[in-house]
């Protein structure tokens, strides 16, 4: 167990259950599962942003029987509150707020020490540790699931060379999770951060957003929401297209850097803005991160053609170049979203947390059939969230009558 400050524990409690009331899904999963008794005994590894959604889904394995040993999957997304009220509440944690890269190397090495059965990871951070110097520590592992673009990326192309140790759950492809999450989460959880790191107002500004997938979907959407006008930068040629239909600008990104106010990058790839835009953007840019990893904005370049830095407010180191122009770093280049606030809202995770716990049970049931290999989220574990989450907000939706069903699979 590593957590910075036990004092804390009430204070991350009282988070935990304020997300609780309004996340109904995980509740009635919860029951479910404690009542099926599937996942008692069972070790479970977390490697995932720790904050009080996931505290939620941590306290949902543990109440259904399982041993959970949690930890981060981002440095900077970390709540010490949390850690302590989860701490308190009889879990294993190792993590605090801005842990050295060695820290957090050992926290998670440490939650990986319970000898896990199932994984859920973010980002990929545990997967490459157990096909590195820690294989060991993965001798039980039945399976895992992975929660965002970024990792699953990483598990294709080990799955692509199959290299793959175990079977992993693509969490991030199920409908209830990129549908919501990706695009109606990130939209709002990133402008959280901005906003509330910068204090500064939305509409009039040029929002450029590096990336068009169902992250930038909804990024975009809530920037035109605040009156921006939106720039998106593409590489594919049928997002780019589809951003057009939208109502937004699309050009390069070495164009998009002279006229831009706001830039959110949100692409799961590297040196997405390098040098030759840093020279070309305007006095007081905001800069900052949606994607997994610290990659996607150069800051080594940033750094090198940088006269100084300094911190300008909590969050915001500001760095000036040669020309004058000091250009405004938000989170040093990490999720911006977890790092300068929240995350998503508790009511969007209710649904990507309650796909994590089913995919956990899948992982359980079908152990024996699984190969190797990256899956995709079976279509009834969707529907079934999707089914709770209408059952939670008092909807019910038509049925197919038997003679419709005989319609629609008939080809007269």
């Amino acid at each position: 167990m590593e957590i910075r400050d036990k004092s804390l524990a009430k204070a991350g409690i009282d988070k935990i259950n304020w997300v609780n009331a309004y996340m109904p899904v995980l509740a009635s999963l919860e029951k479910e599962l404690r009542e099926e008794g599937l996942f008692r005994g069972v070790r479970i590894a977390m490697s995932i942003h720790l904050e009080a959604k996931t505290a939620r889904l941590a306290l949902l394995l543990k109440n259904a029987g399982a041993e959970v040993a949690v930890t981060g999957s981002n440095p900077l997304s970390t709540q010490d509150d949390v850690c302590a009220g989860l701490a308190e509440l009889g879990l294993e944690v190792n993590a605090w707020y801005n842990a050295t890269q060695a820290e957090y190397e050992r926290h998670l090495i440490n939650s990986l020490s319970i000898m896990p059965d199932v994984i859920i990871d973010d980002g990929g951070d545990f997967v490459n540790l157990l096909h590195g110097e820690h294989i060991d520590l993965g001798i039980n592992l039945l399976g895992g699931c992975e929660e965002t673009t970024t990792g699953i990326c990483r598990l294709n192309a080990r799955d692509a060379q199959e290299s793959l140790r175990f079977p992993m759950m693509a969490v991030n492809e199920a409908k209830c999770k990129h549908l919501f999450d990706n695009r109606y989460g990130t939209g709002q959880s990133v402008f959280d951060g901005i906003i509330r790191t910068t204090n500064l107002i939305v509409a009039g500004k040029v929002v450029v957003v590096a990336g068009f997938g169902w992250c930038g979907k909804g990024i975009a959407m809530r920037a035109k929401g605040l009156g921006a006008r939106v720039v998106v930068t593409e590489i594919d040629p049928v997002k780019a297209i589809e951003a057009v239909m939208e109502g937004f600008d699309v050009m390069k990104m070495d164009e998009a850097a002279k006229v831009g106010d706001v830039f959110i990058t949100v692409t799961g790839c590297k040196d997405i803005i390098t040098s030759d835009h840093f020279k070309c953007m305007k006095d007081g840019v905001i800069m900052c991160n949606a994607g997994h990893f610290d990659s996607e904005i150069n800051i080594i370049q940033l750094s090198e053609i940088s006269l100084s830095s300094s911190k300008r407010r909590h969050n915001i180191v500001g760095y000036t170049l040669q020309n004058g122009n000091t250009l405004n770093l938000l989170a040093e280049g990490r999720l911006v979203n977890l790092a300068a606030a929240d995350g998503h809202p508790a009511e969007i995770m209710d649904m990507s947390f309650a796909i994590q716990a089913l995919s956990v049970r899948h992982i359980l049931v079908q152990n024996s059939k699984l190969e190797n290999r990256v899956y995709n989220i079976p279509a009834e574990i969707d529907a079934k969230v999707a089914a709770l989450k209408l059952e939670s907000l008092g909807l019910t939706i038509d049925n197919l009558t038997d003679d419709q069903k005989a319609y629609m699979c008939s080809y007269t």
